[in-house]
């Protein structure tokens, strides 16, 4: 049963913080104004005198005139609207290129200058010695390196083309300009170091597409966390947290088994080992029982990897010590990986308005200040040999190309795939190198330098396995201490020196996704969309079509690994076993894809891909559950049947869905549960009658989310090891030993260690699950929790469903009053967007300068409209839909798209976070595309001359 536990201490309190809304002039005005007089009261009036308007301003960019470009063959148009989007034509693709790149360094050169510092592990030189252990992972990961070997030896000739025409024109940008005339954040910089912006290269753009990869980079934080529940959990207890994917209820993206050859083989009875050199299928093989494959195969890893690498708190100690590593690392476009998602679909002609498709598109990620989306047009005046793109869509600053959008014929969208492209690997090291197959094999090595503003250099020696995986352990020195004395069954070799954690990741192989990203931007069609999607190594992403000549397709494009262990994958492996190293990749034939399915529609929400039953590799064991996915299915699939045919609008519409389906199946329980207290039973009434919508006015969606949070927080929460549970919860619970819990009743107190939006159990789409699976248990051991002060204690689900409803009221009580008339989800579920570097780490006067919020949001975690909170650690959002776009392939200038914030990343820009009111309403902006509707909805012209 689950260990006794007791909490002695609430959860972590949620502050507030200043809001600040950009507006209008005036009102920008008013901000300066103030801006200037805080901080000359602060720090003295020759201080405030620096931090005139001018300065202010001085590094906003200049959208209308003329400038002069070295190195342009011919002028360049930069169009800008009203939200300062910019729409670009030349008429050569290096023109094209320098001018995107110049642009983008106009908005935004600041978080372009942050982002390659990360991906290079040079915060250091920026910041100083408060970021020199980031810099020390990073280097350890060797993101730039990688970077550089696919520039040299990888990419195409016309992709380097572009990439120096790219920098070619940050640097044109750059040229003459001192900090504070490029960003207010430089001239902040300014009084505490002489850091000055380099030169910016082809490879840092390149090194952007690893940063990505990193935050979407699929199980790594399952591996880590089931590994961590060892030290509390037994085997089962483990696989009730991790549940089968319910594929009778929530249907996979790929319905029609398209696999090219590969499936006919695989039905015909061949069976995996037939069918490829690898052993990727022998997981799939084993799990080919029924809907149960994703369960059945994670629990034989949890089960496998415990035995071969032992149960031990040496092991859990070492983990925990390297999620502290991970999770100090600044996040590129996800929230260290966890609890992201997304939503995409498309809609086939027949079941549109239009008679042509619609497809929708909305990535999930981490809110940041600026949005880690850039809007932007590339046209070429004349489509030809010569310049080949017309093409709109969202963008990475740092990177030439779009990412997500559409052309002139085809458009596409992308969510994450969640597979599995990460392991972890528990080395047994000594002096002379590690151990594999029963023999010593020597570390490759490297040195790297990491320079610190205002502080001395610091020089670590790099540690990789022959096939180059890094030594992640050797970053921490209470890593390398814990490796030494790690505890480990009589299947591991002896401890000797100790043991070390290392990674094998397939973005640290050298790749072609930077081709992939030109490729899509030309595609004419399904062939194109398909060879461009082949090219796409990391992240693997679930990827959409849609096409003028009213053609729909999904495909999985990635670089996937194939493993011989059937238990590889789930946990950390051994890895002096040469048998659990990776065997190979699926071909990229062999990878699912979908062409205009006869259901007429297409969903990707990070659901399973495949039935792995009906699929001879193993993709992941831990998929999405499909909530999302299968809401939006429903949604699509009423109207359909209902008669009616969907718009642009009825997309949008959808995309703003705040259904929450856990409430669908608590809250009739909830309401038959008998309460004494009447302050309680008038919570609970606001359950009657309700749609179950999370609006962001509504009193009911407050209290049961509320409710949820503590249900989870009592089954489940406090069951937990430490190392998974949130800052400031402590809980007394029993001793353990190296040979699990101690029998006679010592209890020792624990403090959780993770931050709040990381830690367990976050309320995601994972526990609807798990809840789910659980109801029809009603005496089942988790449902049991003691009493705590006046709280009564729980031995069934119904008296811990009734627990947790006391334990909400008074938390609402305590967080909006006592007047449940005043209560709202909104007030609770609120979002801040932060600067990522001196909006969270710098002083308070600039985190006020830079820092914009709240906002009151609809929508929660698992719904469509899916604002992600952490129900460990509160109600704040954590995640949210990072962008919205519906492309109308009948007429591609009845598009609409919006951004989370604005184009420029300059505070107090009119532009800053301009658009993000009516993304918080729901809204859309027009998206022109044809030259005429540009030209409609231009504003400012500028014109680069050669």
């Amino acid at each position: 049963m689950p260990p006794n536990t007791t909490a002695t201490t609430g959860d972590t309190a949620t502050t507030g913080a200043t809001s600040v809304k950009s507006g209008r002039k005036k009102g920008r005005k008013a901000r300066l104004i103030v801006l200037v007089l805080v901080l000359a009261i602060i720090g003295g009036i020759a201080y405030g005198a620096y931090w005139s308007i001018s300065t202010v301003r001085a590094s906003f960019p200049q959208t209308t005139g003329s400038i002069k470009l070295d190195g342009l063959s011919g002028p360049v148009d930069v169009k800008r609207d009203g939200y300062g989007i910019p729409q670009i034509y030349a008429s050569s693709d290096e023109d094209l290129f320098m001018a995107q790149g110049y642009v983008q360094a106009q908005d935004r050169f600041y978080e372009m200058d942050v982002r390659r510092h990360m991906t290079a592990g040079r915060l250091s030189e920026m910041f100083g010695k408060s970021q020199v252990e980031n810099d020390e992972f990073l280097r350890t990961l060797g993101w730039d390196r990688i970077a550089q070997q696919e520039y040299d030896s990888k990419l195409s000739d016309s992709t380097k083309k572009y990439l120096q025409a790219y920098a070619k024109g940050v640097n044109a940008y750059l040229q003459g300009k001192e900090g504070k005339d490029i960003s207010l954040e430089y001239a902040a910089l300014g009084f505490s170091n002489d850091y000055k912006p380099g030169e910016w290269t082809p490879v840092d753009s390149v090194s952007w597409l690893k940063a990505m990869a990193w935050d979407l980079r699929g199980n790594m934080q399952d591996e880590i966390d089931r590994a961590l529940m060892t030290s509390r959990l037994g085997p089962q207890q483990i696989q009730d947290l991790y549940p089968a994917y319910p594929y009778s209820r929530n249907k996979p993206i790929v319905q029609d088994g398209r696999y090219d050859e590969l499936t006919k083989v695989f039905q015909q009875g061949a069976g995996a080992g037939s069918t490829q050199s690898t052993a990727g299928g022998a997981g799939a093989t084993q799990g080919t029982t029924g809907g149960t494959t994703g369960s059945s195969q994670g629990t034989t890893g949890t089960t496998g990897a415990s035995t071969t690498t032992g149960t031990n708190p040496g092991l859990t100690s070492q983990l925990g010590g390297l999620y502290k590593v991970l999770d100090g690392l600044p996040t590129a476009v996800g929230v260290n990986g966890q609890g992201i998602g997304s939503n995409s679909w498309v809609v086939a002609g027949k079941n549109t308005i239009t008679g042509k498709p619609l497809l929708a598109n909305d990535p999930h990620l981490s809110a940041s200040l600026p949005s880690v989306w850039y809007q932007m047009g590339l046209h070429c005046r004349t489509v030809s040999s010569k310049c080949q793109y017309d093409v709109t869509g969202y963008t990475f600053a740092g990177m030439p190309g779009v990412i997500i959008g559409h052309n002139a014929r085809i458009a596409w969208g992308m969510t994450n795939s969640g597979v599995d492209v990460t392991d972890l690997y528990l080395e047994k090291v000594s002096a002379n190198g590690y151990l594999y197959d029963g023999k010593i094999k020597p570390f490759k090595t490297r040195e790297e330098t990491i320079q610190v503003a205002g502080g001395k250099a610091k020089t670590i020696v790099v540690r990789q396995t022959q096939d180059g995986m890094p030594l992640l352990s050797d970053r921490d020195d209470e890593l390398v201490q814990v490796g030494r004395k790690a505890s480990v069954n009589s299947a591991a070799p002896d401890r000797g020196d100790g043991y070390g954690i290392a990674l094998r990741w397939t973005a640290l192989d050298p790749g072609t996704s930077m081709d992939a990203v030109f490729a899509l931007d030309k595609a004419g069609g399904w062939n194109d969309f398909r060879a461009a999607a082949a090219l796409f190594d990391v992240p693997s992403q679930n990827l959409i079509y849609a096409s003028t000549d009213n053609h729909i397709g999904y495909t999985l494009p990635g670089k996937i690994p194939t493993r011989s262990a059937k238990d590889a994958g789930a946990l950390p492996a051994p890895g002096w076993e040469s048998k659990y190293r990776w065997t190979g990749f699926i071909k990229k034939d062999e990878l699912p894809y979908e062409y205009d399915p006869d259901r007429g529609y297409i969903v990707t929400a990070n659901q399973a891909v495949v039935d792995q039953a009906e699929y001879p590799y193993t993709l992941t064991t831990d998929w999405g559950y499909g909530t999302r996915s299968q809401r939006i299915a429903d949604l699509i699939e009423s109207k359909i049947k209902g008669g009616g045919k969907i718009s642009t609008d009825d997309m949008r519409q959808m995309q703003l869905d705040n259904s929450s389906e856990i409430a669908k199946l608590l809250v009739p329980k909830l309401l038959k549960i008998n309460l004494d207290d009447p302050e309680v039973r008038q919570a609970q009434k606001l359950l009657e009658g309700w749609d179950y919508t999370q609006d962001a006015d509504s009193a009911a969606a407050a209290y049961f989310n509320a409710v949820w949070r503590n249900i989870v927080k009592l089954a489940f929460g406090n069951k937990l090891p430490k190392e998974v549970r949130v800052k400031g919860q402590c809980l007394w619970v029993d001793k353990i030993d190296s040979t699990g819990p101690v029998d006679d009743d010592t209890k020792v107190r624990e403090c959780g260690q993770r931050d709040a939006d990381q830690a367990q159990p976050d309320g995601g789409e994972r526990w609807f699950e798990v809840v789910r699976t659980l109801m029809d248990k009603p005496d089942s051991d988790w449902w049991k929790t003691p009493r705590s002060g006046t709280r009564p204690a729980a031995n069934n689900r119904d008296q811990l469903f009734a627990r947790a409803m006391i334990d909400a009221r008074w938390e609402l009580t305590a967080k909006l009053g006592k007047d449940i008339d005043t209560w709202s989800w909104g007030r609770l579920h609120r979002l801040f967007l932060k600067n990522q570097t001196l909006g969270t780490e710098g002083p308070k006067v600039l985190q006020y300068i830079l820092n914009r919020g709240p906002w009151k949001l609809s929508g929660g975690e698992a719904t469509v409209n899916a604002s992600g909170w952490n129900a460990a650690g509160g109600y704040n959002v954590v995640w949210v839909p990072s962008m919205r776009m519906v492309v109308n392939l009948a007429d591609l200038d009845k598009s609409k798209w919006i951004n989370l914030a604005g184009a420029s990343g300059h505070a107090f820009n009119a532009h800053y976070t301009d658009q993000t009111g009516k993304w918080a309403n729901g809204e859309l902006l027009p998206w022109s595309f044809s030259g005429k509707a540009v030209d409609g909805s231009t504003s400012d012209t500028l014109v680069l001359e050669p």
